[in-house]
């Protein structure tokens, strides 16, 4: 199912009989009592903007849920910009039921933008975030669908000019329902960012609601696809309290596809196209790996 190629990392499952015939996503939600789970992503984003302005930072997704926000130069006509992001994420199972997990970003960007006033260009490369959280299963999938449940907190964030500690936090859900070789599920979050000193400035980044139903095929015992819409409202920045932009909705649709090598040993790729407006596109790779 997509709770793999669209949650990796995020969400845990209570260990579920190994069934070749059922997508491998749901098996890669397990992490065992006392087992460690290796994740590793590179996310690669590219967007056109047209107005370009102060306070319409660009995001990339690097999870399910998870996402880095990088500030974008000041323009009134065109802009481009190429975002890589790399991850380490590393998960342990607490018991059946919950594991604790953490995960470090770095970034690499690139902006562009032409107007009348000329052409500007900028790059920038470091750390980017670092997250911990818990993930808990409340309810196992059975006559009715499975309930998961999860809970992060930010505990470095880069800024324009300087970085804040413990500023962000995220809740989610996911339900699953598996119908064997299909899983159906349907994943909620909300990510709230506190004010927080940016230099001299006073900065409140947007707020940011999630909603994505997905399904996915297990073709056979090595091969899983998936599709899925994610819907995503994010409020405007505010700097020194005044808003900077709109509060902006966007459609995506997401693809994916899964392989899994052997048990514990998983290669996932998804696609991520903005079908609201000119979001651009986002190409992830991850790697999750058991020991």
């Amino acid at each position: 199912m997509f709770l793999r190629i669209l949650i990796a990392g995020l969400f845990l499952s209570v260990v579920l009989p190994a069934r070749a015939d059922l997508p491998m996503t749901v098996e890669d939600l397990i992490t065992d009592k006392g087992k460690f789970k290796l994740d590793l992503s590179l996310a690669y984003a590219n967007a056109n903007r047209q107005g370009v302005f102060a306070g319409e930072p660009i995001t990339v997704q690097t999870g399910a849920t998870s996402f880095v926000t990088l500030p974008s130069l000041v323009g009134e006509s065109t802009g481009n910009s190429d975002t890589r992001v790399a991850t380490f994420g590393l998960r342990y199972g607490l018991t059946s039921k919950a594991e604790i997990y953490t995960r470090l970003s770095g970034t690499h960007s690139q902006q562009r933008i032409s107007g009348a006033g000329g052409f500007a260009k900028s790059s920038d490369s470091g750390f980017a975030d670092a997250w911990a959280g818990v993930n808990y299963q409340f309810k196992k999938d059975d006559e009715t669908p499975a309930v998961l449940g999860f809970a992060e907190l930010a505990l470095r964030e880069k800024q324009s000019n300087t970085s804040a500690s413990f500023k962000s936090t995220m809740l989610g859900v996911t339900a699953y329902k598996a119908i064997d070789p299909v899983v159906f599920s349907f994943t909620g979050a909300y990510r709230f960012s506190q004010h927080r000193q940016d230099g001299a400035q006073t900065v409140k980044p947007g707020n940011l609601l999630l909603l994505n139903p997905s399904v996915s095929f297990a073709v056979n015992d090595r091969v899983t696809l998936t599709t899925g819409v994610q819907w995503t409202r994010r409020t405007a920045e505010r700097i020194d309290g005044q808003a900077q932009g709109l509060a902006r909705t966007g459609t995506d649709l997401i693809l994916g596809v899964g392989y899994g090598f052997d048990k514990g040993n998983t290669l996932n790729t998804s696609f991520k196209l903005n079908a609201s407006g000119q979001g651009g596109a986002e190409l992830r790779t991850s790697w999750l790996y058991t020991f």
